[in-house]
């Protein structure tokens, strides 16, 4: 029995009973390997499991100890999940921790998608430079963006949590709480890492509503 996505309240902040999932919610996360993409993943999949939700969730990371392209579909509603893939053009947010891969990725994008990205660069061989305009075309295509550049990212929280970092810009769009990112955390995160992955996940929150709110903020149309 196929699922029907509907329309989602991205009602962060607000009490999760009141606001249950509509529908199936698709969150996908992209990058290359050693960026702690399936860690991200995991965390976010079991938030859900946490918030009372089905959630499936299917990875492709045979590449990732040699810098290749890594990726994760992550599904979750109040009803059954039958599939762990995102069909292309249903993915709600996209998840970005290379913005070339977003790009590559951007046909899996609904018309209101949100993307979360970092302006990081992993050239393929053979390549010294992206061609301008990356940013300009990821702006152009996604309803809402939240972009962090690495350096000023690295100023704010450690270089091992970037991956969360964007996690918690993630959770601005999604209908889970933060308190269920922060025990899915306690669950995931390496011995001794989850304060810092969650202080890393709150600083991104934090930052993507900045961004949001300069911008006219979350459901209103892209700047």
């Amino acid at each position: 029995m196929p699922e029907t996505p509907t329309p989602h309240a991205y009602g962060e902040g607000r009490p999760f009973d009141e606001h249950p999932v509509a529908g199936v919610f698709n969150v996908l996360m992209v990058g290359v390997g050693g960026q702690g993409i399936v860690l991200a993943s995991d965390i976010l999949t079991d938030a859900a499991v946490i918030a009372g939700l089905d959630a499936k969730k299917s990875e492709i990371h045979g590449m990732s100890q040699r810098g290749g392209s890594v990726f994760s579909h992550v599904r979750f509603a109040s009803g059954p999940v039958y599939s762990p893939t995102i069909a292309q053009g249903e993915a709600h947010v996209i998840y970005a921790l290379e913005r070339m891969e977003l790009l590559r990725w951007a046909s899996w994008a609904r018309p209101d998608a949100a993307a979360v990205y970092l302006a990081h660069d992993i050239l393929p061989w053979g390549v010294s430079e992206y061609p301008a305009g990356v940013d300009e075309e990821i702006a152009r295509i996604f309803d809402r963006v939240v972009r962090f550049e690495t350096k000023a990212l690295r100023q704010v929280v450690s270089p091992k949590v970037l991956n969360t970092a964007l996690l918690g810009a993630v959770s601005v769009f999604t209908p889970l709480q933060a308190r269920h990112y922060v025990e899915s955390m306690d669950r995931h995160c390496p011995a001794g890492t989850a304060q810092v992955n969650q202080a890393g996940f709150e600083a991104g929150r934090e930052l993507a509503r900045a961004q949001l709110s300069q911008r006219g903020a979350g459901e209103q149309t892209r700047p």
